[in-house]
């Protein structure tokens, strides 16, 4: 368990502001070399594709909200980002239809089941029940309006590439590779057609869907994504609005609850942040108001999630303060409370 490596690194609180850039790069590369050298974990292969990714990439990323980069590792390896499209499809599609009806039509409540268990469709009568297993972001997709199968593709693609601030490009070998194997998703989609669950027809939403899960990011590109979110649905690098700040402030609260799949309530007990994994070995953890941490690298735990992101992410919350229930007691809510007061980053 992840956790027991980091026991012996002090909790901050999240109450008070980030340290100075040259801690964090400090802290930033301390994680990295904390846990370059664990080998524990596969990297996945039910995709074949990803079964070629090499095991000791290991990139790790932290943007904040005042646009600072801090960076170290395989930060500029591009891999695809698999489940973590599921947040910044589902903000788009929240941004579109509303709070209110996304709700409704997919759900946000936590399955407590497999990712892409057909049984949790069943016994909840036809509901994905959240957009981030993958009947839920199947139906989610679907939901993103467009006149045809292009037009909606073309939304998404430039809906999270205006999160990363720049130009994402979808990795054709990939999209390839995992078409031939995605059974199971189009199982689900026609299931959720079924129901009537499905806004579009099943195989239109399933190649839409393996498109956006094959688009080409790096550890840097999950960092500005998850700082967008942070910041109220704004590109802190660009200065562009993406979403709306209710609709970020949802993001948050579904990734929170749902986002690690059946291991969220011991992903938030222990780390304390929304964040969401991807089979490639990506995670994106998000401190609201203050950044987030992208993390790559492909060995894979069984639950399906980055040993090493894991636990960066764990020695990174706590370092820099960003578990969103470790709060100072009252009295020390001067700027940078629970962080050391003489290295506290100046708001710009």
């Amino acid at each position: 368990m992840f956790q027991a490596d980091v026991n012996d690194v002090p909790q901050l609180s999240f109450t008070g502001a980030l340290p100075q850039d040259a801690r964090i790069d400090q802290l930033v590369a301390e994680a990295h070399a904390r846990y370059a050298g664990h080998d524990d974990g596969v990297v996945a292969d039910y995709i074949p594709i990803l079964a070629e990714a090499d095991p000791a990439w290991f990139g790790l990323s932290v943007v904040d909200v005042d646009g600072g980069a801090h960076a170290v590792g395989d930060v500029g390896v591009a891999f695809s980002i698999q489940s973590i499209s599921k947040a910044f499809v589902f903000a788009l599609a929240a941004d579109e239809i509303g709070h209110d009806t996304i709700r409704e039509t997919v759900g946000v409540n936590n399955t407590g089941l497999a990712f892409n268990s057909v049984v949790a469709v069943e016994l909840n009568d036809g509901s994905p029940m959240n957009p981030m297993v993958n009947a839920g972001a199947i139906a989610t997709t679907a939901l993103v309006p467009g006149a045809h199968a292009d037009e909606r593709w073309q939304r998404i693609r430039d809906g999270l590439s205006r999160f990363a601030g720049r130009p994402l490009a979808l990795d054709g070998e990939v999209y390839r590779s995992e078409s031939f194997t995605n059974h199971r998703n189009h199982a689900l989609a026609r299931l959720l057609q079924s129901y009537d669950r499905l806004a579009i027809a099943p195989d239109e939403a399933v190649d839409i869907y393996t498109r956006q899960c094959s688009l080409a990011v790096t550890a840097q590109d999950l960092a500005t994504m998850g700082a967008t979110l942070a910041d109220g649905g704004v590109n802190p690098l660009t200065g562009e609005r993406v979403v709306s700040a209710q609709t970020a402030r949802d993001t948050l609260a579904l990734l929170a609850s749902c986002g690690m799949y059946e291991r969220s309530g011991e992903w938030l007990f222990e780390i304390g942040l929304p964040a969401k994994s991807g089979v490639s070995g990506g995670i994106v953890a998000i401190a609201p108001g203050k950044g987030a941490i992208g993390a790559f690298s492909p060995r894979l735990d069984e639950a399906g999630n980055s040993v090493r992101g894991q636990r960066a992410c764990a020695f990174l919350s706590r370092t820099l303060g960003l578990n969103l229930f470790a709060s100072a007691p009252r009295g020390t809510h001067a700027p940078g409370a629970g962080t050391d007061p003489t290295a506290v980053k100046e708001s710009s």
